[in-house]
């Protein structure tokens, strides 16, 4: 009866359009009052999951990357991204692709990867005789990219949960993240070439040159990440941490486009959007401490192995497990719900848990652009100015290149362990 209460009120709770964190907590509070335990636990769980030196990274990372594109980042990045691939068939809807692969390195979050190039990608697209949809969807579809290339928001909540290396799991992302984005620019450049999509004249090599040494400090600020943490210079947080340093300096005395009077506001964004996040993390640890209590993981282990304990359809069945959840919910609160029993079922049947924590997030980034809760759906919907419906028809081409690289990833090893190993 208490599952039945605490399943219930959660699925209510998101029926009606509750925040996540609301419904998460609305639902654990159900659970305790049935269950004659005191309320104090909700604080107690939901600080102990809060309590950890690595959730420091994410309002590092999230401010880092405000700063950034607050000092003209995403301009550069657009204009860096266009010298190299616009002149190619359909190549704006290339340039979009390359732009989010570059800005995922700043980023961190698919939302704001979506919400940055978009706004300035879509009008573009839409004013050089793109469709509105299809300039919606590619910059849907492409800003995926974002978390799974170093730094990920996601990543780092998967490795607070799971003890794995957070930056093992920011390399082994790295590349999947390009696979990802190459398969994606292959399949706006097909498209492109059946509808026929303007492209541009080439720019030349000098264009070329000032565009990159107009990004530079930009790029070099993921090459700064990545490279920080396979030579063991510093952890996670601490390059969180100096990131925001090195974005506010290149930011007000580099590009000179972030004013220090506009820095206030900023950190201001930056910590409501980085409390959001682990004002969820906190409420999911009730609920998940419930499920936990309730042996839950173990319950779907067994259940999943009594069917089968074949490794290749065990990774079949937890793709579609969390390709479905990442249709419905938060990618975070799908991460700490799911993430433990999932991981105690793929390691089970021998699924290294790297490989595991990578192929579990591309599921999920996956689901921020599929109806009815693609959050980056909704939000290129609304800078294209179409309706939902045209969004999705237009972005399952690149929906279905995104399954054939989950399908690699999630059966060769190799794309997620190869870069981490060198760190051993």
């Amino acid at each position: 009866m208490e599952l039945t209460i605490l399943l219930g009120c959660f699925l209510a709770g998101l029926a009606i359009g509750l925040p996540v964190a609301v419904t998460l907590g609305v639902s654990s509070m159900a659970y305790l009052l049935y269950q004659g335990m005191p309320l104090v636990v909700i604080p107690q769980k939901m600080y102990s999951g809060m309590d950890s030196f690595v959730l420091l990274c994410i309002p590092g990372f999230i401010l880092a990357g405000n700063l950034m594109n607050a000092g003209g980042i995403t301009a550069r990045i657009v204009r860096l991204a266009q010298a190299l691939v616009g002149w190619m068939r359909g190549g704006l809807g290339l340039t979009n692709v390359a732009a989010s692969m570059l800005f995922g390195g700043i980023s961190g979050t698919a939302a704001a990867d979506a919400a940055s190039i978009g706004g300035m990608m879509i009008p573009g697209m839409k004013k050089a005789g793109y469709p509105a949809d299809f300039s919606a969807a590619i910059t849907a579809a492409s800003s995926t990219v974002g978390p799974i290339i170093p730094p990920s928001v996601p990543m780092i909540i998967v490795g607070t949960l799971s003890g794995i290396s957070v930056g093992k799991m920011f390399i082994a992302g790295a590349l999947p993240g390009i696979l990802m984005g190459v398969a994606m620019m292959i399949t706006a450049w097909i498209i492109a070439r059946k509808k026929n999509f303007p492209k541009q004249e080439w720019q030349g090599f000098g264009e070329l040159g000032r565009a990159f040494l107009g990004a530079f400090w930009a790029v070099a600020m993921t090459a700064f990440i990545v490279g920080g943490l396979l030579i063991g210079f510093a952890t996670p947080t601490e390059t969180a941490v100096v990131a925001s340093v090195y974005a506010f300096v290149v930011g007000a005395f580099v590009y000179k486009g972030l004013k220090l009077t506009d820095v206030p506001r900023i950190v201001i964004d930056s910590a409501i959007s980085a409390a959001a996040i682990l004002a969820l993390v906190g409420l999911a640890n009730v609920f998940g401490w419930i499920l936990v209590s309730e042996r839950i993981p173990q319950t779907i282990a067994s259940a999943v192995l009594s069917i089968t304990d074949n490794k290749f359809l065990v990774i079949l069945l937890i793709n579609l497990i969390l390709l479905f959840v990442g249709m419905f919910m938060e990618t975070i609160a799908a991460l700490i719900i799911l993430f433990a029993p999932l991981l105690a079922l793929a390691t089970g049947v021998g699924v290294d848990p790297l490989h595991f924590a990578v192929f579990a997030v591309l599921n999920l980034m996956i689901g921020l652009t599929t109806p009815p809760v693609g959050v980056c759906l909704f939000i290129c919907a609304d800078i294209g100015r179409v309706s939902l419906w045209q969004v999705t028809k237009a972005i399952a081409p690149f929906i279905l290149t995104n399954l054939i690289v989950l399908m690699l990833v999630s059966y060769f090893p190799f794309f997620s362990t190869w870069l981490p190993s060198l760190l051993n």
